[in-house]
């Protein structure tokens, strides 16, 4: 076990140390300077200086940027400061507010709307698909079938743009950017955030159905064909009980698999979703981000949805074994 464990962390720590890298170098190739772009910004709004106090404000902000020094210098520093102080500095964009409170303020927002997404289209799409791969000669089956078929392959942001013109605009139903209201911790705050994340929920939870429905419709047809379920059926076995105990819970075991490999991809348009909304989470600050040139905050941001996404991939790696019977820690 202690084996198999270790070669999961060894794992789990190089995705972040990849990514974290990756992230760190990316950003350093964009045209824009954060520096000269924080000293344009301050002139622009009347302030006159001296050609002295332009160079030591510039000083002073490249190193609160982390720009100072080598590629190489600037790297162990970076990675000094997100492994042992967790510090990613103040934001360009939002100057001098620090990377780590806006990510604390949106990290929330990002979350509430992922799990939830990710709860109700795993749960609701495996077990309407255990009804159509069980049960295709009913007519409701066929038709769900055929809406997952349509659905499923449609990106998250055009079904979201759709929705947005149809339940925004064509019928003003739900807002077409977040708007929360009330005040924190009440019902009228939780009523308003449910309000204003049906339509990034709805185009993410349509998506992702899809694909559990199919997947699972394909595992459980595939499963009651097994000799196993046939001899239980001999016995005697009945079929609520051989439908949930013997193919769902057979079935249900790749869906964990795939559930740890869909997470990133749920991640990625759960971000596309908050910037198409204005959802007030990680996806908005990363597009703040890219169109500041905000070294600072992108790098944050991106670290933070790496750590996350590994994190829970790595549970989910952890637990399988506890699922299936058959796999052991080795």
């Amino acid at each position: 076990m202690l084996r198999y464990l270790a070669t999961r962390l060894v794992g789990y720590a190089g995705v972040i140390l990849f990514g974290v890298t990756f992230i760190f170098f990316l950003p350093r190739f964009l045209p824009s300077d954060p520096v000269e772009a924080m000293l344009g910004k301050i002139q622009s709004q009347g302030q006159y200086m001296e050609e002295s106090q332009v160079e030591a404000l510039r000083a002073s902000l490249t190193d609160a940027f982390g720009l100072q020094g080598s590629l190489i210098d600037q790297y162990g520093r970076f990675l000094k400061r997100i492994l042992v102080t967790g510090d990613f500095g103040p934001s360009l964009a939002m100057y001098p507010t620090p990377v780590n409170e806006l990510i604390r303020n949106s990290l929330p927002w990002t979350f509430g709307l992922l799990l939830s997404t990710v709860l109700i289209a795993w749960v609701v799409g495996n077990a309407v698909g255990l009804i159509v791969g069980t049960r295709p000669h009913w007519r409701i089956s066929r038709v769900l079938e055929g809406v997952a078929i349509v659905v499923y392959p449609i990106p998250y942001y055009v079904l979201g743009l759709v929705l947005s013109i149809f339940l925004s605009y064509v019928w003003p139903i739900f807002p077409l950017s977040t708007s929360v209201q009330g005040e924190p911790w009440t019902w009228a705050f939780a009523g308003s955030v449910v309000y204003n994340s049906f339509l990034p929920a709805a185009s993410i939870v349509l998506v992702t159905f899809g694909w559990w429905l199919l997947s699972m419709r394909a595992l459980s047809a595939a499963v009651a064909e097994e000799e196993f379920v046939t001899y239980a059926r001999l016995k005697g076995v009945g079929e609520g009980r051989l439908l949930f105990g013997y193919v769902f819970r057979n079935a249900l075991l790749p869906q964990v698999t795939f559930l740890a490999l869909q997470l990133g991809l749920m991640f990625n348009g759960s971000i596309i979703c908050e910037i198409l909304f204005a959802y007030p989470g990680v996806g908005n600050l990363i597009y703040t981000a890219v169109i500041q040139g905000d070294y600072n905050l992108l790098m944050g941001t991106v670290a933070t949805s790496i750590i996350a996404v590994a994190t829970a991939t790595l549970l989910v790696d952890l637990v399988y074994p506890l699922i299936d019977p058959r796999i052991r820690f080795k």
